[in-house]
């Protein structure tokens, strides 16, 4: 029996094109990565928006939580967790070249472990689900692909909000 592995190229392609991909939206996370240093990474350009440091964390840690929910293991990082979204302070710590090292290597390790998987896999049920709303694997990636959009479009309202700031501060 030949094992099916269409939806699971299709996931893991779009998890690339957020990343690298000439999109029709014109933007991807490299894009928008480079248009921040070590410096402008952990700066907020109003206190009640996410620094791209801040941002590119949260992503690492729900990426972590679905790799490992992906493996089976139970809910692990919730909505409330401090670690959701860690402070600047914490992450300057950390360091941005860590950051995008953790960030780059989040990635890879999601589509290493799909690529080792067909498409039945994406139909398995999380074991760990709440009954009234149970989840299969294809649920929890389609969630974070969408996760990983709405955050590249938060990172380029930030960025474009940085570059007013430093040019309105440097007048």
């Amino acid at each position: 029996m030949i094992m099916e592995n269409i939806l699971i190229k299709d996931i893991i392609q779009q998890l690339k094109d957020v990343h690298t991909a000439d999109l029709w939206i014109d933007e991807n996370f490299e894009k928008k990565l480079t248009q921040v240093n070590a410096t402008t990474a952990f700066e907020r350009p109003i206190p009640q928006m996410h620094s791209i440091a801040e941002l590119v964390s949260h992503l690492i840690e729900w990426r972590s939580e679905v790799l490992s929910r992906l493996k089976g293991n139970p809910r692990g990082l919730e909505m409330s967790d401090a670690a959701n979204w860690r402070t600047n302070e914490e992450l300057k710590i950390r360091g941005w070249e860590m950051l995008l090292s953790d960030f780059q290597a989040t990635q890879q390790n999601i589509i290493t472990f799909l690529e080792g998987k067909d498409d039945t896999f994406l139909h398995t049920a999380y074991p760990h689900a709440d009954p009234t709303l149970p989840h299969d694997h294809k649920y929890m990636l389609t969630g974070l692909i969408h996760h990983d959009f709405y955050h590249l479009g938060q990172m380029g309202i930030t960025i474009k909000f940085l570059k007013i700031k430093n040019l309105n501060t440097n007048k």
